[in-house]
């Protein structure tokens, strides 16, 4: 998927029927102000002065198609006039998969929706029902489905880490999902947010925290998967905050690289592969794609030091090469 230019609109909380264990939606997003139509305007127009036309607004941060139908209408009504006169292209949601059916699909296609993002966390009923979700692992293949059959453009959420998730749900969570064929999918594993039911059950033992360590090889792992089934994979790790790097963050898979350190594993891997099968001699030249060279390298040359030491190399150099961004190649020596 090419990156396109958003203009995130955030709703925290919004039309959240639930409260989930992990979720404070004011610290993932930095606001807590709800949105007004007169809010969705001036937030355009200041978006339009940098994205520039052509661009997508989304609504962020709640659970937009819960809200009740003549709240959604006025916030999408609010956009509307930046879609006739083509300034914007299309409007984006994110929502939960208990939260749509055909006459949402209708409401949403009138105004202009081109894509859902669904908040699927996971599709083990009980992570479902530990993480406080109030939906099924049923309600998020039903939801996809229809919304890929109405036409939209679809985008899966996953979580891992979440209570009662060894890994192995995760796993399962991302072979559903890539076989639902969505057009992207963001990996988010599990933060413990000050204040939250989860940092309770952290406290009192009940909930084994989901650390950077933990997460970064699962992550890669699930990054694979989703690349070998041709799905992007758009975003990894929450966006940095002020209240996240402050303090609210308080345990689990929060890092504000998160998701170079998952890709400097899963080319780690792939190095690993390349050196398995070959013979070598004192040292080794790898060619990655130019933007690649730092995640092969890994932060502080954590790479080349693990494969010299498993290899029994003297020396690794990484050099600009490939044109495929995940291709590693063994130049000669």
């Amino acid at each position: 998927m090419s990156k396109r230019k958003l203009i995130p609109l955030f709703i925290p909380h919004a039309g959240c029927p639930n409260a989930c264990v992990f979720c404070d939606q004011r610290k993932i997003t930095g606001m807590d102000t709800p949105v007004t139509p007169e809010m969705v305007q001036e937030q355009i127009r200041e978006g339009l002065s940098h994205a520039g036309e052509g661009c997508e607004v989304a609504f962020y941060g709640g659970s937009f198609t819960a809200l009740l139908p003549e709240t959604q209408e006025a916030l999408l009504g609010a956009a509307a006039p930046f879609l006739r006169s083509g300034e914007v292209r299309a409007l984006r949601v994110s929502t939960r998969p208990d939260a749509i059916d055909e006459q949402v699909c209708i409401r949403l296609r009138a105004y202009g929706v081109k894509t859902v993002e669904l908040g699927c966390q996971s599709v083990d009923d009980r992570v479902l029902e530990l993480s406080g979700r109030g939906h099924t692992g049923a309600d998020i293949i039903r939801a996809a489905r229809l919304l890929k059959r109405e036409g939209f453009s679809l985008i899966l959420q996953m979580m891992t880490g979440l209570p009662g998730d060894d890994g192995a749900a995760s796993r399962r969570t991302a072979q559903t999902l890539a076989a639902l064929k969505p057009d992207g999918v963001r990996i988010y594993p599990t933060v413990v947010l000050k204040g939250t039911e989860l940092e309770r059950q952290l406290l009192l033992g009940s909930y084994r925290e989901h650390r950077v360590e933990d997460a970064v090889p699962l992550c890669a792992e699930l990054y694979e998967l989703f690349l070998a089934a041709g799905i992007p994979v758009i975003r990894l790790g929450l966006n940095p905050t002020e209240d996240l790097s402050g303090g609210e963050a308080v345990a689990g898979a929060y890092h504000p690289a998160l998701g170079e350190l998952v890709l400097s594993e899963l080319f780690l891997r792939r190095a690993r592969t390349l050196l398995r099968e070959k013979t070598l001699p004192e040292g080794a030249v790898l060619s990655v794609h130019p933007s690649r060279i730092s995640v092969m390298v890994g932060q502080k040359r954590r790479n080349l030091r693990i494969l010299q030491g498993e290899f029994g190399l003297k020396w690794i150099k990484v050099v600009p090469g490939g044109e495929e961004l995940w291709e590693i190649a063994l130049k000669n020596v």
